[in-house]
This record gives structure tokens, C-alpha cells and sequence, in this order.
């Protein structure tokens, strides 16, 4: 599994690893920033969290992972701190990412399905939009194969918006692959790509804070809720 993760790139499979990425010191910075959150939550969605802005601009040990894709003008416009543990060792069947979190509701031409998340509004926006947006992981624990890592679909992302009845397809002919990761790894994934997540075999701490980046201003008056 090893030598494919290390073959996965973004221009052909949609996902890519940038091993290393924080180094020690950084990683124990951005765990201090986090610190204060509650911990054991399936997704925290994250919202003017002192510290965290320098890790995500362009230029930051984070955003600049977005940046080498979707260049300096990218931002993060979403930000998720999941905190799987023995307490919540949950799994989560194969899906895209559908939904954008925005400041206000306003109807607009393709923007569908409102709803609301932990007090943000999130909508989904035409598929064109998701296919501009890039996700990163940042992994502040260890995964290995026993502790739950995300599983993709490489190439699923460039099939355009999948309907739930042909997911289980799409997966068996774009195959799998187990995104493992060491602290301080960042996989880098197409927004639209599908993906899954089983249950821990062998729980342990396995912190993930995960960020949408556009480069897209949003049409109608919408804006982006940011981070």
C-alpha cells in the first residue's frame, strides 16, 4: 500500500500526499492552538479559532499545500477538526463532498439544498464550483491501516456529480486506496472525490483537522463563511 500511496498525484488521482509537511514544532504549535477545543467530536466545525489563520494563509506550513494547486490566491473557506477516538469510533459510508459553508441564505441560480450545521449555513453549489475547491487533511495523529484511514476512490472526482445508486460502481472500477498518514502528513484531495471512512479496529487518538480552499468568488451576493 505503501508504493501506491507514493504514486497517487493530484493531476491523475485526485489525491496526493506532502509527507512531513509540519515539522515538529509546527505540529506542536497547531496542537496548542487547537488545544482548547472539545475533544472526542465526530466533526467540529471550526470558526475564528485564535492562531489558525497564519497555518492557512498561501504562505502558511498549511495553505501553502492548497496554494501549489489552485496558486496564492486561494483561501480557506471551511474548516473541520474531527477527533476520532475508542469514545467515538464511528464510520462513514462512500460520499462526496457536496455542501458549501456561506455567511447568509440568498437565493441564487443553482445554489440548492439549504441547511444549517452548527448554527453556519451550508449549501450545495453547482458541481462546477466543487471541482474547483481543494480539501486538505492535516494529520496531527498517527493512522495506520488499524486506525480508521480515509479511503478513496482515485479518478472519481472527474466523473462529475455520482448518483448514490451508482457510488458502489464508480468505487469497484476506480478501485481503493487507504490514505495512511504519520503526524505532521498532509494528504491533499479534490474536493468532489469519493470517499469513506470504516470504524477503528484498534482505536487510538486520531485528530484530523480538514480545510476546503477555493480560489471562486461566490455569484448573487453569496459569500464564503471562511474560517
Amino acid at each position: 500500500m505503501a508504493l501506491e500511496i507514493e504514486h497517487l498525484t493530484f493531476q491523475n488521482d485526485g489525491a496526493q500526499l506532502f509527507p512531513q509537511e509540519l515539522a515538529s514544532n509546527q505540529l506542536s504549535l497547531l496542537k496548542a492552538v487547537l488545544s482548547h477545543l472539545p475533544p472526542d467530536h465526530a466533526g467540529l466545525r471550526l470558526r475564528g479559532v485564535e492562531g489558525l489563520a497564519p497555518f492557512l494563509a498561501a504562505s502558511g506550513h498549511i495553505g501553502s499545500c492548497a496554494a501549489s494547486m489552485l496558486g496564492d490566491a486561494c483561501r480557506p473557506v471551511r474548516a473541520i477538526l474531527f477527533d476520532k477516538s475508542a469514545a467515538t469510533n464511528w464510520a462513514l459510508g462512500w460520499h462526496q463532498d457536496r455542501t458549501v459553508a456561506v455567511k447568509e441564505r440568498i437565493s441564487v441560480d443553482g445554489f440548492k439544498t439549504w441547511s444549517v450545521k452548527s448554527g453556519m449555513q451550508h449549501v450545495e453549489p453547482p458541481f462546477a464550483l466543487l471541482s474547483g475547491m481543494v480539501t486538505l487533511r492535516v494529520h496531527i495523529d498517527a493512522v495506520p491501516a488499524s486506525n480508521a484511514p480515509l479511503l478513496i476512490a482515485p479518478g472519481s472526482h472527474r466523473l462529475g456529480r455520482i448518483a448514490e445508486e451508482d457510488v458502489k460502481d464508480v468505487v469497484r472500477r476506480c478501485g481503493t486506496v487507504a490514505c495512511l498518514a504519520e503526524p505532521g502528513d498532509i494528504w491533499l484531495y479534490a474536493t468532489p472525490i469519493l470517499h469513506a471512512s470504516d470504524a477503528a479496529t484498534i482505536p487510538k487518538h486520531r485528530r484530523v483537522l480538514q480545510v476546503d480552499f477555493s480560489v471562486e468568488m461566490l455569484p448573487g451576493g453569496l459569500e464564503w463563511l471562511g474560517v
